[in-house]
């Protein structure tokens, strides 16, 4: 197939990191188009060097662009408050939009989950970088048995937070909640980030805890819980090479007479899934310690390139 045009409104870190792997890794989509509002930022000034064609003007210099009634997938790596407005525009145009802020206008899109249920929704979001990186775990559980809660705690470098991901933590924990409720399977879910201010930087790390009701209620094992959760890791790394487990999955057993009290939640009664995961970048943009970076824009380029050969091809 011929390459889709593609733009990307956004040239802080996730941007640029987009556009770095769009260039170097896709057989399927071209940069037409990267967007900005600061003009001196390093993503624009790294486009140009790329020759990439530019914008400083944002969404309105995107429009004005003698290209951009060749572009086809527009990605929007702005903020949740700015992809409201963003969207209505593009979507005026036709454009295929996918959303890398927690504005979760379109459906949460998750590849190895629930891509292949959105490939005809105009905008699809991408949730969050902790929800890339942990919904795969808590949909590995719920696909044997029922979820009633489930928790994950995202921890990133405080170097790979940019302006938007500082901007936007409030929507980043309401978002991921909601996802590891849609996407994920459980009934109820919660969400925590945690910007690490460490130095030397380390690299993300994930910790998710799946309450799940008991598995021989269900006639599976641990073993398949375990296995389920190994299959899923494997899926993810095909296309984030750094997504691994951190250590082997912990089961623990509550039972009526000493139940796990959660607070917010109440008292559980059944198995307890611990799930501990690393993120290692690619270093396109920042280091490797920058994982969710990785996950993220990783996770949006698969998208697109599907979407690309399902309506555009």
């Amino acid at each position: 197939m011929n390459k889709v045009k593609v733009a990307i409104i956004g040239s802080g870190n996730i941007g640029t990191d987009l556009m770095i792997k769009i260039l170097r890794t896709s057989d399927s989509l071209e940069m037409a188009a990267m967007v900005g509002i600061d003009a001196a930022s390093d993503g624009l000034a790294r486009a140009q060097r790329m020759n990439v064609p530019t914008t400083h003007e944002g969404l309105d210099g995107l429009v004005n662009m003698p290209q951009f009634e060749d572009i086809k997938i527009v990605f929007d790596a702005t903020s949740a408050y700015a992809h409201k407005h963003h969207n209505e525009v593009l979507q005026s145009h036709g454009k295929q939009v996918i959303d890398l802020t927690p504005a979760a206008v379109g459906p949460f899109t998750v590849p190895v989950v629930n891509l292949e249920d959105n490939l005809s929704e105009g905008n699809v979001n991408m949730v969050t970088c902790g929800g890339q990186a942990t919904i795969p775990m808590v949909a590995a559980v719920s696909s044997l048995l029922p979820v009633p809660y489930a928790e994950i705690i995202a921890s990133i470098s405080s170097k790979s937070a940019g302006p938007g991901t500082r901007d936007n933590i409030d929507e980043f924990t309401q978002t991921t909640s909601r996802a590891i409720e849609q996407v994920g399977g459980a009934n109820k879910g919660k969400a925590i980030i945690v910007l690490n201010p460490a130095e030397p930087p380390v690299m993300m790390r994930d910790t998710v805890f799946v309450l799940s009701e008991l598995p021989e209620q269900h006639g599976v094992s641990t073993d398949d819980i375990a296995q389920s959760i190994k299959q899923m890791v494997e899926r993810v790394n095909g296309y984030v090479p750094g997504y691994r487990l951190k250590q082997e999955v912990q089961f623990e057993r509550f039972e009526e007479d000493a139940p796990l009290h959660i607070p917010g939640y109440g008292e559980f009664v059944g198995l307890k899934s611990s799930i501990f995961l690393e993120v290692e970048g690619a270093a396109h943009y920042l280091p490797a310690y920058a994982g969710n970076l990785d996950i993220m824009t990783s996770a949006a380029l698969g998208t697109a390139e599907r979407i690309a050969i399902s309506k555009f091809a």
